[in-house]
């Protein structure tokens, strides 16, 4: 079967296109290349001894779109990871999540609605929660409005899902709603790869370990949970790109209770900035240099999800630890140049 991943050489897109690969699934990645490079296909080619078709394309070009379509009208599935991802930098430069992320989607889900098979995987987010009422964060909780345009993306991208879930009688999908991905691929051929400034905590954990980077910033220590700094779900990507497939077999088999499913992806335990922090020095021992700065616009306090549902309806769970996670992405960073 032929499964197209958008945004395949990115961070979770490319530790997804292994696990396919490695299940026997014939992969096609769409990558505009903006935050990811051709080096991530070097990666997977070593990992998997397989190499996947690779086409440069940017999703916000409808016609560029609707040929790669044309010339690909026997996909069975499409994992859609195609994305600007970063909360803070949403605040800055709202329109350019807005076109980026709202407008690849419908131009896909346009094109994707035409097939024999309209099966997709939307990469969605916890931050559809906002500042949850309720910890853990179950998929009934509300979706409050977004304390983001990055978030606000996801939500309305769920919201043209469901539309077209409703409209198009074949058409079938399952938002994952991940929380925080960290890690890499064991063997360290793949792993996060910023491009510019890291948005994320992780990779700027192990620059600034690696002197890359002078110091990290702690964004606040007057929140209201134990240690005063932001609480989150650390899942390695490893486990999360193990649910796209589980997702995926679920979607190929038609074994649904509706056409629209949306899962918490996450390991239901929550940890805090500085308690990341702390784990990192333990298993790297490297002592990092970092400050207390003020809170960044876009943050919620704390966030951690129930996965009893995505335990249970698709015998999914997350099987690797924080330490795992953090080991293997110091690892990775340690064979960057």
């Amino acid at each position: 079967m032929k499964i197209l991943v958008t945004g395949g050489l990115g961070f979770i897109g490319s530790h997804t296109v292994v696990a396919l690969q490695n299940k026997g699934y014939e992969v096609v990645i769409v990558d505009d290349l903006s935050n990811s490079s051709l080096s991530v296909l070097e990666g997977i080619v070593k990992i998997t001894g397989k190499t996947p078709i690779f086409t440069k394309l940017d999703l916000k070009n409808k016609n560029h779109t609707s040929e790669f379509f044309r010339l690909h009208n026997d996909i069975h599935g499409v994992i859609h990871f195609a994305a600007s991802k970063a909360v803070g930098e949403s605040v800055e430069n709202p329109l350019h999540y807005y076109e980026n992320n709202i407008n690849t989607l419908v131009y896909l889900l346009q094109n994707l609605s035409k097939l024999p098979y309209q099966n997709l995987i939307f990469s969605s987010s916890c931050t559809v929660y906002g500042q949850a009422d309720e910890l853990p964060i179950t998929e009934s909780a509300p979706v409050k409005k977004a304390l983001s345009p990055y978030g606000n993306t996801k939500q309305i991208g769920e919201e043209i899902i469901l539309d077209t879930c409703q409209s198009v009688p074949k058409f079938k999908s399952i938002s994952l709603r991940y929380f925080n991905p960290v890690g890499a691929h064991p063997s360290a051929e793949i792993g996060e790869l910023p491009i510019g400034t890291p948005q994320n905590l992780i990779p700027f954990i192990t620059q600034t370990a690696a002197g890359k980077r002078e110091q990290l910033s702690v964004f606040g220590d007057d929140y209201p949970t134990k240690d005063g700094t932001c609480i989150r779900d650390y899942i390695h990507v490893m486990d999360l790109a193990e649910a796209h497939i589980v997702a995926l077999e679920r979607l190929l088999s038609k074994n649904m209770n509706k056409n629209f499913e949306v899962f918490n992806v996450g390991t239901g335990k929550g940890n805090s900035v500085l308690e990341v922090i702390k784990t990192f020095e333990k298993v790297s021992g490297q002592k990092l240099n970092y400050k207390i700065t003020g809170r960044r616009p876009g943050d919620v306090t704390e966030a951690f999800a129930d996965t009893t549902k995505v335990n249970k309806e698709l015998g999914w769970e997350a099987k690797f630890s924080l330490e795992d996670a953090l080991e293997s992405a110091w690892k990775w960073e340690q064979k960057q140049d």
